[in-house]
């Protein structure tokens, strides 16, 4: 059964565009262990006045990309990426799980 996980992150001012550069860029081994989990739509978008960045994935099964902590190629990854969001000391980015309030099919 497909279930949808929506959360937040937070980008540092200044750095839209080169957050949609590196993502234009992702990795391949990135997009394959995220695919990997049952990850099969995922969208990130960005709140500009707050620079908050709203992610929403569809995914088969119980995993999630918030469940590859672990993997070397993730963390490298999140170091990669620490210099334009806001990380915590593992370098994961910062993020806050959001309920679903409404869908519409």
């Amino acid at each position: 059964m497909a279930k949808r996980f929506g959360f937040k992150m937070y980008l540092k001012p200044g750095f839209k565009e080169e957050y949609k550069k590196r993502h234009r860029e992702i990795w391949p081994e990135v997009a394959a262990l995220i695919k990997s989990t049952g990850v099969y739509d995922y969208s990130i978008f960005l709140d500009e006045e707050s620079n908050t960045l709203f992610a929403v994935q569809k995914q088969e099964g119980d995993q999630s990309s918030q469940d590859l902590g672990d993997n070397p190629i993730i963390k490298k990854w999140w170091a990669y990426m620490s210099d334009i969001m806001e990380t915590n000391p593992d370098h994961s980015p910062v993020t806050v799980p959001l309920e679903e309030m409404f869908y519409l099919k």
